[in-house]
């Protein structure tokens, strides 16, 4: 008899954000006024007039020390001259993905091949002595100087707005301003979330929370973390933002249905697949007995199988096997969408999950891959 069966237990998603995708940044060390670790620091910033001619510095670098940025910034250093052909460049640690280029004749930009990693520190050191940075004219800076700044981790506001933008919530997102600056920023973005249809049923739009997490949020992350072969867990980790990130500078949003499935365990009991807003598919169901009832709430398919053998304990303590169970979709420990024969359908028959002829049970299963919200109503 189907029902609670053998499945991986699928306990509440701990929320994780900070750490994961960033872009292009702007990294600042400034003489004066601001410290820097190497060299000494005077009071006021050198200005070429006031240096040696003799005497390599640094006039400024960009994020500042300490400092918290964004993605939308860009990594600068300007000496007080020109540096020469032959001259080693500024070293960032972690080691980054990209080149120094010239914006002048004195001053270098990091530009980023990779996304930074929110939440991640970042050292940039000018090199100083004999072995340092060095001028047209042979200056050579004293000491080395660095500056340490952080990136500002994705809140879970902005990988709200990113999962909008890239199709896989019910929800789009408009920015109030559209920024100016390359590459996607890390940061809150104001701006309005609005359903993508009007037809949407209460039982999902009541379950939606802007910045804060919840079950719609937690089901579109699975659902992006399937398509791109990472691991389903839930968490907004390293992995997505970097993924995130770079589908949405490269403008990939997804080219799939937004589906949801409503089961209603009223008599007679029946399924309702939505997709892009309206429902696509029925079947009439069997919901869990008295003595094993179907949960009530909303979950995400979290494991599939497209036929699996069965095995758990009836009620009464003796065991079952069912073999052969086909188009199975576990959404809440073991409960999980499936073909079962029964003589009838409609009314509560299972040990839990939900029933269904093999031919709905094969038409329903391409609808729900994982990520995909089941709501159950009593």
């Amino acid at each position: 008899m189907a029902g609670s069966h053998a499945a991986k237990t699928f306990s509440p998603i701990p929320w994780l954000l900070g750490g994961g995708v960033a872009i292009v940044l702007v990294a600042g060390l400034v003489i004066g006024g601001l410290v820097l670790r190497g060299g000494s620091a005077s009071s006021t910033p050198p200005t070429p007039s006031t240096i040696p001619s003799k005497t390599m510095a640094v006039l400024a670098a960009t994020p500042a020390d300490s400092a918290t940025v964004d993605s939308s910034a860009a990594i600068r250093v300007s000496l007080n001259q020109a540096l020469a052909d032959s001259s080693p460049l500024p070293t960032i640690t972690p080691a980054l993905d990209g080149t120094w280029e010239h914006l002048s004749p004195s001053t270098l930009q990091f530009v980023q091949r990779a996304p930074l990693a929110p939440g991640q520190t970042v050292t940039v050191t000018v090199p100083g002595g004999p072995d340092g940075v060095v001028g047209t004219k042979g200056a050579h800076l004293a000491t080395s100087v660095s500056s340490t700044f952080h990136v500002a981790p994705l809140s879970t506001l902005r990988v709200q707005q990113l999962l909008a933008d890239l199709g896989y919530l019910p929800l789009s997102f408009a920015p109030t301003t559209v920024s100016s600056t390359p590459g996607v920023s890390t940061a809150d973005l104001a701006g309005t979330f609005s359903w993508r249809w009007s037809s949407l049923p209460t039982s999902l739009t009541s379950l939606w929370i802007q910045g804060q997490p919840n079950v719609i949020t937690q089901g579109a992350i699975m659902r992006f973390q399937d398509v791109h072969g990472l691991t389903t867990d839930g968490q907004a980790g390293p992995q997505l933002w970097s993924a995130l990130l770079a589908d949405a500078s490269a403008g990939k949003a997804t080219t799939e249905a937004y589906n949801f499935a409503v089961v209603s365990m009223a008599v007679p009991q029946h399924l309702a697949v939505w997709s892009n807003g309206a429902v696509t598919q029925t079947a009439a169901v069997n919901t869990g007995i008295a003595a094993s009832p179907t949960d009530v709430g909303t979950w995400p398919v979290y494991l599939r199988y497209r036929t699996q053998t069965m095995r758990g304990t009836n009620p009464d303590g003796t065991k079952y096997e069912d073999p052969g169970v086909p188009f199975v979709s576990y959404f809440y420990k073991g409960e999980a969408l499936h073909g079962f024969i029964r003589p009838s359908y409609g009314t509560p028959q299972s040990l839990g999950c939900v029933e269904m002829t093999f031919a709905d049970a094969e038409a329903v299963w391409p609808l729900t891959p994982i990520g995909t919200l089941v709501t159950v109503l009593p």
